[in-house]
Parts: structure tokens; sequence; C-alpha cells
């Protein structure tokens, strides 16, 4: 399968006008973006008949940069939203492209029903474990003990295994990449694209200027590293025990 080039995927999916980007300096987002473009072109799907949702936060300008029709919407409602195109005009292609605090936090319960509906839509979940763009609060996915600016000492609460809340709640496609590994979000685009049903790609991505900060994880390029030597694929996981996967970041097609 031929692989776009940099300067082809500009002229086909980017508003250059738009550019350069607002992300901080190793953010994800960026290259997370890209991967996922190259999914779509290799999924063969027109541009044309395709909206893309946005929340609100860091992950709420990913569209902003894109040649697709576009919708933004509310904090916590993409989800709400790309539900209500997708049941009035079931031809398009939904992607939501949200980040965790959006989606799980005031958007948890639309992403857990939708997931239950199983409702045709991909969900693009950019995930840095923190509210970003907002002040560096803790978000339903930031580790436990680690600090954010709401949790100066280290956070006292689990967090939310959204790919596990997906498959739960019913949802027939789930992945998880890292932002290290864009090869296989490209993959994962192009299978939750081509999927008939609910499909979440979950993407672990760095955000050194606050998580990064408040934890003394260093730049996104030693942010990138550790995702490198964390991440385990989902089929090594078998008999691993809970203290083994305790710092680890598990990646792969859990669902479809």
């Amino acid at each position: 399968m031929a692989r776009l080039s940099t300067a082809d995927m500009l002229d086909r999916y980017y508003l250059k006008d738009r550019l350069p980007t607002i992300w901080c300096a190793g953010c994800g987002l960026g290259s997370d973006t890209a991967a996922f473009l190259r999914g779509f072109a290799q999924a063969g799907i027109d541009q044309d008949k395709t909206v893309l949702v946005n929340g609100i936060g860091c992950s709420g300008r990913t569209a902003a940069y894109l040649d697709f029709d576009v919708l933004k919407g509310t904090h916590g409602r993409a989800i709400a939203f790309a539900t209500g195109i997708k049941l009035f005009r079931p031809d398009l292609t939904v992607v939501v492209m949200a980040g965790d605090g959006d989606t799980l936090a005031i958007g948890g319960n639309h992403f857990i029903h939708a997931a239950r509906r199983d409702l045709d839509i991909t969900v693009l979940l950019f995930n840095n474990q923190i509210y970003g763009m907002t002040g560096g609060q803790v978000s339903p996915t930031t580790p436990s003990g680690a600090k954010a600016s709401t949790a100066p000492t280290g956070f006292s609460e689990r967090a939310f295994d959204a790919c596990k809340l997906a498959e739960a709640a019913g949802a027939s496609y789930v992945a998880r990449a890292t932002s290290y590994h864009t090869q296989l979000i490209t993959r994962y685009a192009r299978n939750a694209l081509s999927h008939q049903g609910f499909s979440l790609i979950e993407i672990m991505s760095p955000c050194p200027q606050q998580y990064g900060r408040w934890n003394q994880a260093g730049t996104g390029l030693d942010m990138l590293q550790w995702q490198k030597e964390h991440a385990v694929r989902v089929e090594k996981t078998a008999g691993m025990s809970p203290e083994d996967l305790a710092d680890k970041i598990v990646i792969g097609e859990m669902v479809g």
C-alpha cells in the first residue's frame, strides 16, 4: 500500500493558510493527526462525505487545520453532536476528535451510550492524561499518584481505562496506540474507518508543558521514549499480573 507523502497530505487534507499550529513544542497532536490522515487515505474514504466533530481543549483544534466539513461542539458534547449527524445523514462518515477530559468527564455519558448503541462513528480520543489547555487540572485518565495543578501532592483517585470502558459498554472496535507508534495509529484508523459500528482509537499523547512539568517527565522527546519503553502489545499481556502492568501502556486492537 503506497504511503501518502507529507507534501501530498498537506495538499489534500490541510488548510495550509492556517499553519503552523498553536500546539506546544513536543505535543503529540500534530503527529497523531498526520498518522490518522494516512489511515484515512488508506481506507479510501471520500473526504467530501466526511464530517469531523471537534471537542474543546488542545485536541479541539485538530480539525481546525483540516480541509473537511467540521462541526465544533461545546465542551463534552462532541459525541452527542456526532450522534445527531450520523442519525440524520447515515451516508456520511463521522469522526470525533476530542480529548480525555472532553470525552470521559463531562462527555462520559455520551461516550458510554454511543458505544452501547454501537453507532457507526469513529472516536479518536487523544489522551494526554490532563487538562492541558486550561491549567493542568486532573482529568478522568490522570494516573493515581500523578501530580497536577489540582493535585499538587499526587492524585488520590483511580484513572478510567477508556478502552475497557468502551468494550464493557458494547463498542465493536477498540484499539489503543501511542504517539510514538504512529504506524499503529495509521493502521487502526484505517481499520476503524472501514468498520461498521462504534470505533474507539485511544491515542496516548504526550503533554510536556503540563503533565510533563508537573511530573518531571522531561521533554516531549523524553515522553515519547518513555512510551516506547513501556508499551506492551495486548497479545503479550496474558499471564502478566496487575503489578507487572502497573507502569505499562497496553497497546493493540482490544476488540474487532
